[in-house]
């Protein structure tokens, strides 16, 4: 089955918002063995919405509709498929009785123009919508099926994840079923791990095996579809092993895990606490680790300590150390760690300190970092990067390298 995944909101033209829904359904999607081949996004326009529609009859199987689904005058995505497919709306009291509730909770009044949400595709399979008003919809017309999502991501994922895709699994598989595992790297290129595994990827069958990149991240999804669960996850173990052969060595995490939740993982197991002083970072890489849970029982705390003055005489970094090899430097970044392991009284000590850009700092280029790790033991670990110039994506690399060099110290040696 080939799909296409047309988006509709003239918000999403304008720039305001990313359509982060398109590629969520593809990844969803890839799990179940679907080709997407197009990305459409159409502004809030009949005419132009019905082209779209009929040019991805043309060359797809499946089109996926996410957006216009609301009460206002501009959500029109069910009226215009409706009117193209010679079908009528008719009204889903479930849906109803659901927005009569919700207005009600809030103990505000409802409006007429909320009825429209509870309209759906005569005679289509309702996908019910659990953290919103408009419920979705799966349709088989012909040779096509489509299917009718909200445009809010918190809407839209969970009525795919729960609703659509199950019944897409029964439409494909005839009994079979699909499994995945992705396996997530870090410290490798794209191009450097393709080279690596080409032959693996130019033989591959079934399971097969899927590259994806992102901002220095790279991810190989391998899926295995057959009659068992236990046949799916032996074939994929077999798939893995050889590819950790050849890439074992950049592997940080499974699934859904981040470098952030894998180094917190690495530090609850092993019964660690951590503290860090960021400059550059102005606290990015605590804010990271703060967005898993469970990490209260191992972040203990840190400093942000951006200017020279704060270094000293926050941080209690010798101001002689800044005068005699600058704030850029190994000693500088060393210093702030060993401070702020002392000051918390943590088990592992870390600091970040550069120039984020674009101007250089020190007679530094933009993109140069220091990174200084106190392990428990007291040995110092440092690292110098050499980055872009351009100032935020600094940053964030300079906390995910940090994080991949905390992964890579904390699983080689387990009795730090």
């Amino acid at each position: 089955m080939n799909a296409e995944i047309i988006a509709v909101g003239s918000e999403l033209l304008l720039g305001q918002i990313t359509n982060t829904n398109a590629r969520y359904i593809s990844s969803q999607l890839a799990e179940l063995g679907v080709n997407v081949y197009y990305h459409t996004v159409v502004g809030d326009n009949a005419e132009r919405l019905k082209q779209a529609i009929e040019l991805a009859e043309s060359r797809a199987d499946l089109i996926i509709f996410s957006g216009g689904l609301g009460p206002t005058k501009d959500d029109l995505t069910k009226e215009t498929i409706a009117r193209h497919l010679g079908t009528e709306l008719v009204m889903d009291q479930t849906a109803m009785l659901s927005i009569e509730a919700f207005f009600q909770r809030v103990n505000r009044p409802m409006t007429e123009n909320n009825k429209k949400q509870a309209l759906v595709l005569d005679g289509c399979k309702v996908l019910e919508n659990k953290n919103g008003m408009a419920p979705g919809m799966l349709y088989s017309h012909g040779n096509h099926t489509y299917i009718l999502l909200p445009g809010p991501p918190k809407e839209m994922e969970p009525m795919f994840q729960l609703e659509a895709k199950p019944l897409l699994a029964t439409l494909l598989n005839h009994g079979d079923i699909i499994v995945s595992q992705v396996l997530r790297f870090y410290g490798i290129g794209e191009a450097e791990l393709e080279t690596k595994i080409m032959d693996l990827l130019e033989t591959q069958t079934n399971p097969t095996i899927a590259p994806l990149a992102s901002d220095g991240e790279v991810t190989l999804r391998i899926t295995a579809k057959t009659t068992t669960e236990e046949e799916a996850q032996r074939l994929i173990h077999e798939t893995q092993q050889l590819l950790l052969s050849r890439v074992g060595d950049y592997l940080y995490g499974y699934n859904d895990d981040s470098l952030a939740s894998s180094t917190t993982k690495l530090l609850i197991e092993q019964g660690l606490t951590i503290s860090a002083a960021e400059s550059l970072t102005a606290g990015l890489f605590q804010s990271e680790l703060a967005a898993i849970p469970g990490v209260g029982s191992t972040l203990l705390g840190g400093m942000v300590t951006y200017a020279v003055d704060a270094k000293v005489n926050q941080l209690g970094v010798s101001r002689e150390i800044i005068e005699q090899y600058g704030v850029v430097s190994a000693e500088c970044a060393t210093a702030m760690a060993t401070q702020v392991k002392t000051m918390f009284k943590s088990d592992i000590g870390v600091a970040l300190t550069g120039v984020a850009g674009p101007l250089e700092l020190e007679n530094k280029p933009a993109g140069t970092v220091w990174i200084a790790i106190i392990l428990p033991n007291d040995e110092v670990v440092t690292h110098e990067l050499h980055l872009s110039d351009m100032r935020n994506t600094n940053r964030l690399r300079a906390v995910k390298r940090t994080l991949h060099y905390l992964i890579q110290l904390l699983t080689r040696n387990k009795s730090l």
